[in-house]
């Protein structure tokens, strides 16, 4: 009796122990962290094409739609639209922070064209034609 008892203590003990890891290395914790302490994060499962991913970037959360399309060689992702969750905390970002998140984003998705939401579209597509 006191060795099954023991055997359960064990198994509790390496249970709990994979739950503080599983939720350590959990992306979605990590996601909030990062957002909390304004760092850069991309949260994304590039698996599936449906769910779309998550960027934190300087404490703003913008999230991006990505759309299926052909290539010269197989089915990609050849779109992906990008909007901030909310507007307000916008306040201080500036054009090389979008490139930045441009850049990371085409990092993963080579083959796509990135579009983003108003106003940040505006700002960049001014900035754009000033470079030219």
């Amino acid at each position: 009796m006191i060795l099954l008892f023991r055997f359960v203590i064990l198994a509790l003990i390496i249970y709990l122990i994979y739950i503080a890891v599983k939720f350590i290395l959990d992306p979605k914790r990590k996601l909030e962290s990062a957002h909390e302490q304004k760092h850069f994060f991309f949260y994304d499962n590039p698996d599936n094409i449906r769910k779309n991913f998550l960027i934190t970037y300087e404490g703003v959360m913008f999230e991006g739609e990505k759309y299926l399309g052909t290539t010269d060689r197989a089915f990609e992702v050849v779109s992906i639209f990008i909007f901030p969750h909310n507007t307000d905390l916008l306040q201080g970002l500036s054009y090389e922070d979008f490139l930045f998140i441009e850049n990371e984003v085409k990092l993963r998705y080579p083959n796509a064209v990135i579009d983003w939401k108003s106003p940040i579209k505006e700002l960049i597509e001014r900035n754009r034609k000033k470079e030219k």
